[in-house]
């Protein structure tokens, strides 16, 4: 405490002396004259940011005593316990929509169009004309936003629904996730599918005072770990007897760090007080789930405290590159339409009021940029170079099976375990039948004498094999509960009544390997029944109970790659030493061998992760003089981890090599397939997880995220600039390699040699990313957003991910076992890894050239109406009036156009199957030849070419008949609009050609009925079309020879360029 009350005046102090020369320069500024002199401004601004950090101060987080199951004594007010994944609320809806829309240069100058029309002078038209397109957009745009706010709010309200257990003094009642409170007693059974992110508690009361969680959601580790509860609530009678002690937690202030935690445990009632320190192995943080067994805990964090939201970024709103490209090319457009209005002026000889009348050919020739640009394009679309993939349980199911078991001179692989179990039953059989009970007598020595020498060779090794992996590991069995005759819940109790039932039994571990491992020994015949902190049962295949002492453990560790244990044998009193490692950490204690190395390369080379177990036979001396040295060691203040490292590796010296193992890490279906379509599409895939460097290396190796031929260039643990310096400087000499860098290490890198690290790192094949944390995560997304030109692609499957997620260019979720938070914060949601590839190779690339063919044709259809609008007004003494009424304008922008524009989202130029089977499809988008200036500059001069023969055209074969001009040149640019979108599909659906009948007789409707609408407005005097007009033969044969000369030119074009220079999918197509 007083070193924590230290830090927090040491850091008040430093605050206030960086604020003393603020103020002291104030002070010397003030008066009349700095005031005048600009003075307002700064106070103007020191006002607006005082009211902005009284609005928007973040609470100050601090430590906090919590009483148990008292949250009324809580002395702050704390966060409700609430997930929300919503952008806006109530009040924030409309504003943020709008601004989020209008910060957008396209929506913006639509606006300021739409307002000029206020203003007589200005008037081109009606007010629906500009009005009724721009309300249509924000109506759409918010009710898009708003039926997603609603799934958000739904899926939230059904998270924080989630119905907990809270004990109370009357018993237990049920609780909403939202409503648990700092204080409250909650009990968590296995029986909880998952631990909400807005929920974190310590371990008071568990049956066997330890259990095994999941954290996979937290920091994306995939083995378990072992949590202990307070000793001082363990001990109580009975769980009611929380509630009449007096006691409480200190706990430290809310932060990121999820891999620590420092309090205390003050029980008040107790003469003298009872004090226990509290770390992270008494904690059970947010998005964790309880593996097995009952906990009862008290809510220490809620809310926004959580370690799991403190690590999550707020939700953004997010920009695709396609939306980018568009909002460059309608910044073109405005300076051609302001120019072309210059232009237009110009010829004038400016005369009289020409600002207004500049303003007038502004309004004019606003079609160039289309409103309806962004309603058109707002489909599904997203273009990705890199993605970064969260986790190894994306690629792998996390269940290991155990594969191959070598001896040294003969191996067994999974249709040779039965010779291995009949092994098993023969030397314990022999057993049985030699000594009766003594089972304590070791089935080698018996099998010694009665059995052929090479027989009795490897019949002990393969003995003292499964022997050794069934003691050496940190496995505990549970035995799952099960309802009695009440109704109610009880555990079967392996120590009271010695009934080990196989179908009850599952196990607990650290680590999946080790789970494999005991399995496997199970399917042999020697099975783990029973465990705990001082001793270890097996059973025999005829059902003898072999008992051992637990002496020590030496815990697996990422610096030693090795895990021992030290037994005794109860029947006879042998102590046996077993250790179990990674090849390169066990080459130099086993013995010597020429066979280790060559076999743990073949088994690598298959994809599976191996194992070294050897043993080591103790005397009673040596054991005592190993036992003082090493109490000793761990009773040292100075360098104790150093002494006890020292004191173990004094044991690990010439031991006997029993056997190698081989367990296999079983992917999800296709996952090789579809990394090898990512790669061949021209994505890099870095991997980003929380798991072991040794986990993660294994994953890519066997999902062929790392090929086989390619070299793996593992960053070395860096601590200061110069180690990173020299590491980087090793890492560059590399050519073609993948990159293995610990979380720790690239955060030193990042501080020191951000540039270089990220230039040497997107140069690698693949890049994998271990012990990472989820702001790591989101910084590394960022990090490639800042210093290159791609988009990102982030993928995950839990809460750990929800950051990266969000911080990405695009972020796909994948719902699944392990829970809906990641697919809830995701711009995407699948259901399985394979799911990728069809998003991206059919439904991404797809969307993208649609969105752009689209976006492309949206923008022509408005520039060739500006065409025939420029020279209407030019013939006509560069009059600023419109060349149609506004009713037809909306006509043409809507129901004459607007369905065959849209079917275009239908079109595709290859079949799914032919995208998947070529991905290179997909890497020819990274070019941009879809949209560009390029194709826009195209677009351009079709849109003037044609709207030139258009006005042209009507004026000169109707010059007899000049008021129907309306009529003509409109029903001509109908007919163009409708060819060219069958020139431009690729792919005719049937829906197509019902858009393309529709809106062709939808105009033709309208021109019996609205005939009104068509004569030359202001110009004519209120002339209107004669019906008998558009039935005779020259208006039919005139009108389809301006629409051929207009469109037969691109048609030839197109035929020739499909012929001479055929795109690449034309070739597969064919």
């Amino acid at each position: 405490m007083p070193l924590m009350m230290s830090e927090e005046g040491f850091e008040n102090d430093e605050n206030d002396y960086q604020t003393l020369p603020r103020a002291r320069v104030n002070r010397r500024r003030r008066g009349l004259g700095w005031f005048l002199m600009g003075g307002w401004k700064v106070l103007c601004g020191s006002c607006c940011d005082c009211l902005s950090h009284i609005c928007w101060r973040r609470k100050e987080l601090k430590a906090r005593t919590v009483w148990l199951g008292c949250p009324e004594k809580c002395e702050e007010k704390h966060p409700k316990n609430a997930i929300k994944n919503q952008k806006y609320n109530f009040f924030t809806f409309v504003p943020g929509v709008l601004y989020q829309q209008f910060k957008f240069f396209l929506n913006l100058y639509f606006l300021v169009v739409a307002c000029s029309q206020f203003v007589p002078s200005l008037k081109i038209g009606y007010l629906y004309t500009y009005w009724a397109p721009l309300a249509f957009v924000m109506a759409v745009t918010m009710m898009r936003e708003a039926v997603d706010e609603v799934r958000r709010f739904r899926r939230d309200k059904e998270m924080n629904s989630q119905l907990y257990s809270k004990l109370t003094m009357r018993g237990k009642i049920q609780v909403k996730s939202s409503d648990i409170q700092v204080g409250d007693l909650i009990i968590v059974e296995k029986v909880n599918s998952f631990l909400l992110a807005a929920l974190e508690w310590f371990a008071l009361e568990v049956p066997p005072s330890a259990c095994f969680i999941r954290t996979d959601q937290l920091d994306g580790e995939t083995d378990w770990k072992l949590k202990v509860a307070v000793c001082c609530t363990q001990r109580l009678p009975a769980v009611g007897d929380l509630f009449s002690i007096r006691a409480f937690v200190y706990a430290q202030r809310p932060q990121l760090d999820i891999h620590s935690f420092e309090g205390n445990f003050t029980r008040e009632d107790s003469d003298p007080q009872i004090h226990e320190s509290l770390s992270i192995e008494n904690s059970l943080w947010a998005s964790t789930v309880v593996a097995s067994g009952t906990v009862i805990g008290v809510v220490i964090y809620t809310g926004k405290e959580t370690r799991s939201v403190l690590n999550t970024s707020h939700a953004k709103n997010k920009v695709g590159l396609l939306d980018l490209e568009l909002n460059r090319l309608t910044k073109a457009l405005f300076l051609a339409q302001v120019v072309l209005s210059v232009v237009m002026i110009a010829l004038q000889g400016f005369l009289g009021p020409w600002f207004r009348n500049l303003f007038r050919f502004v309004v004019l020739f606003s079609y160039i940029i289309p409103i309806r640009l962004n309603v058109s394009i707002g489909l599904g679309k997203f273009q990705k170079q890199k993605m970064l993939i969260s986790t190894t349980r994306l690629v792998a199911h996390n269940e290991m099976v155990f594969k191959r078991l070598h001896l040294g001179t003969v191996s067994y692989g999974t249709d040779t375990m039965d010779e291995i179990q009949s092994h098993i039953i023969q030397s314990y059989a022999l057993v049985s039948q030699t000594s009766g009970t003594a089972s304590g007598t070791t089935p080698v020595r018996k099998t010694q004498t009665s059995a052929p020498k090479v027989r009795k060779s490897v019949s002990s090794r393969i003995h003292e094999a499964v022997k050794a992996i069934a003691l050496c590991h940190n496995v505990t069995p549970v035995y799952e509960s099960h309802a009695n005759g009440n109704g109610e819940r009880e555990t079967e109790s392996a120590e009271a009544d010695q009934d080990y039932i196989d179908d009850n039994r599952t196990y607990q571990a650290s680590s999946p390997d080790e789970v494999a491992l005991v399995q496997w020994t199970e399917s042999v015949g020697l099975t783990l029944v029973n465990r705990d902190l001082q001793t270890l049962q097996l059973k025999t295949p005829s059902g003898q109970i072999l008992s051992f002492s637990i002496l020590q453990i030496f815990p697996f560790t990422s610096e030693s790659k090795r895990m021992g244990i030290i037994v005794r044998e109860e029947s006879t009193g042998d102590i046996t030493f077993y250790m179990k490692g990674a090849d390169v950490a066990m080459a130099s204690i086993v013995q010597y061998n020429d066979w280790l190395e060559e076999e743990c390369g073949n088994m690598a080379r298959e994809g599976l992760r191996t194992l070294v177990v050897a043993k080591k036979s103790l005397s009673e001396e040596q054991y005592q003089d190993f036992e003082n040295r090493y109490t000793q060691a761990k009773l040292s203040i100075h360098d104790r981890s150093l002494k006890v490292a020292a004191v173990v590796e004094s044991l690990e010296r010439e031991l006997e090599l029993l056997c190698l193992t081989g367990v296999e890490d079983q992917l999800q279906a296709d996952v090789r397939p579809t990394l090898e379509l990512l790669r061949n599409a021209g994505i890099k895939i870095w991997m980003l997880t929380g798991d072991k460097l040794e986990t993660a290396t294994c994953i890519a190796k066997s999902s062929h995220l790392v090929s086989r031929n390619q070299d793996i260039h593992v960053f070395r643990p860096v601590s200061n600039r110069g180690e990173a310096h020299l590491e980087l400087n090793a890492f560059r000499r590399k050519h073609d390699c993948a990159l293995v860098i610990s979380g720790d290490s690239l955060e030193v890198c990042l501080k020191y040699y951000e540039h270089e690290f990220v230039e040497l790192a997107c140069q690698c094949p693949a890049v994998v990313c271990c012990r990472c944390s989820p702001t790591q995560k989101a910084q590394i997304v960022t990090l490639l957003q800042q210093h290159t030109d791609n988009r990102t692609c982030a993928i995950g499957d839990g809460g750990n991910d929800v950051s990266m997620i969000q911080a990405a260019d695009c972020g796909i979720g994948i719902e699944g076992k392990e829970g809906k938070q990641a697919s809830l914060a995701a711009d995407f949601s699948i259901t399985q890894f394979k799911h990728i590839g069809r998003l991206l190779m059919v439904h991404g690339r797809n969307s993208y050239k649609r969105s752009a063919a689209l976006g492309q044709f949206v923008m022509h259809r408005g520039m060739i109406i500006s065409t025939m609008q420029a020279v209407f007004s030019s013939i006509f003494y560069f009059a600023s009036v419109p060349l149609y009424q506004g009713f037809l304008m909306v006509g043409y922008a809507t129901i004459y156009t607007m369905f065959p524009v849209f079917s275009l989202v239908l079109d595709q130029d290859v079949k799914p199957e032919m995208a998947l089977l070529y991905p290179e499809l997909y890497k020819d988008l990274t070019k941009g030849r879809s949209l560009s200036f390029k194709t826009f500059l195209i677009w351009v001069l079709i849109s003037v070419y044609q709207g030139g023969i258009l006005m042209y055209g009507a004026l000169v074969l109707f010059e007899s008949e000049f008021v129907h001009v309306v009529a003509i040149s409109f029903t001509a640019l109908i007919l163009t609009e409708l060819l060219m979108v069958a020139l431009t599909i690729r792919t005719w659906h049937w829906l197509m050609v019902v858009a393309e009948f529709f809106s062709l007789g939808c105009y033709l409707a309208s021109l019996a009925f609205l005939n009104e609408y068509f004569g030359l407005g202001r110009v004519s005097f209120g002339a209107f079309l004669d019906l008998s007009f558009i039935t005779t033969w020259p208006f039919l044969w005139k009108v389809s020879a301006i629409t051929l000369v207009s469109c037969l030119p691109l048609y030839i074009i197109k035929y020739l360029k499909r012929k001479f220079s055929p795109p690449s999918y034309s070739k597969l197509s064919s």
